[in-house]
């Protein structure tokens, strides 16, 4: 009786023992394998949200300068890219040519006053002293000259005066740029001062953005900008240049941002994007390692066991895949990388392979 009793209490331990065994395996078979990867460095751009719109760099107007004049031709319309110097509109010019054909002719008259007048002061300048001609004649000989070369110079005014003219009913652009607006009507009669066309100078767009007040000294000129523009497509832009004024209304200042002529942004939009600013150390895990539960998120990492335990982190900012966590983990953690979803706190897991 006595040598039975070992026995049985060691076949008792041995069930046991072999019990938790074969559940262990059990687990082990059932455990979920995941991949594991370690918080990794970035030296990523810290940014600026900021909003604005999509202005012109600067405008220019192609205006009429005389007055009482009809438009008798208009070779562009809104869209049209024209070049410095460019015909844009036509204006009548008979009038104005009439008008030169007179002035030429008076400047003719009175270049030939100055020629009877010099060879006359030539005559006198000759007899002075010789008792010939009285002074009084040298003296009147002498300055019909002057007042016929006086003449010649301001008919030589009036004919330049309306040869400007006559160049001014040709409409030409100022400057390089994108026709944005068009008033010019065939047929109207202009007044001085009319604005005709509109233009983008040098087609270069703009966003106007604005931003706290508190990141003013932070943006400096050529910094870079991504802007989300209103079809989608992702603008590059570069800081142009920073408002040294806030709006005491907002508490924002503006940043101008160029953007590219290539871009073909459209005017008038409103834009969303954000300003790099300096470069800044973050640790960063994938974003499939991310769950997110009733708006917390959470990051699964492996403890020595091999179980997965959930920690709750608070995440910063996102860039190629990655999200940046600002609290919650070490360093040193390893995180699943993705399949944290099917997971629970303390679940048996299977590491695969090595954690980078």
């Amino acid at each position: 009786m006595t040598q039975r009793l070992p026995l049985a209490i060691g076949l008792v331990l041995y069930g046991l023992f072999a019990g938790q065994g074969a559940t262990l395996a059990q687990e082990r078979g059932a455990a979920l394998t995941v991949a594991v990867e370690a918080l990794a460095e970035r030296d990523w751009p810290e940014t600026v949200l900021a909003g604005g719109w999509l202005k012109p760099w600067h405008e220019a107007i192609s205006a009429a300068e005389i007055s009482g004049v009809r438009i008798t031709d208009v070779f562009v319309d809104v869209g049209s890219v024209v070049t410095k110097g460019q015909a844009l509109a036509q204006l009548a010019d008979d009038t104005l040519r009439a008008d030169l054909r007179k002035e030429e002719a008076l400047l003719a008259t009175a270049k030939a006053d100055l020629a009877k007048a010099e060879a006359n002061a030539e005559r006198a300048r000759k007899m002075i002293g010789s008792g010939v001609l009285s002074d009084e004649k040298i003296i009147e000989y002498l300055s019909a000259e002057q007042t016929a070369m006086a003449s010649v110079q301001s008919a030589q005014a009036l004919v330049d005066s309306q040869k400007i003219k006559l160049s001014q009913t040709t409409i030409v652009a100022v400057d390089d740029g994108l026709i944005t607006s068009r008033t010019a009507q065939l047929g109207a009669v202009v007044t001085s001062g009319t604005e005709l066309f509109r233009l983008v100078r040098q087609q270069r767009i703009e966003w106007q953005a604005e931003v706290s007040a508190r990141y003013g000294p932070l943006i400096k000129e050529g910094m870079t900008a991504t802007i989300e523009g209103p079809r989608g497509q992702q603008l590059k832009g570069t800081v142009r240049l920073v408002a040294p004024t806030v709006s005491t209304d907002t508490g924002r200042t503006l940043v101008y941002v160029s953007l590219s002529a290539d871009s073909r942004a459209p005017i008038g939009f409103y834009a969303t994007g954000r300003i790099k600013l300096r470069l800044v150390l973050a640790l960063a895990v994938p974003e499939t390692a991310l769950v997110t539960r009733d708006g917390i998120d959470y990051v699964f990492t492996i403890d020595a066991e091999e179980r997965a335990r959930r920690i709750r982190v608070k995440t910063g900012r996102r860039n190629d895949g990655e999200v940046e966590i600002i609290s919650g983990l070490t360093r040193s953690a390893m995180v699943v990388k993705t399949g944290g979803a099917f997971l629970s706190d303390g679940a048996l897991v299977r590491v695969e392979g090595e954690a980078r």
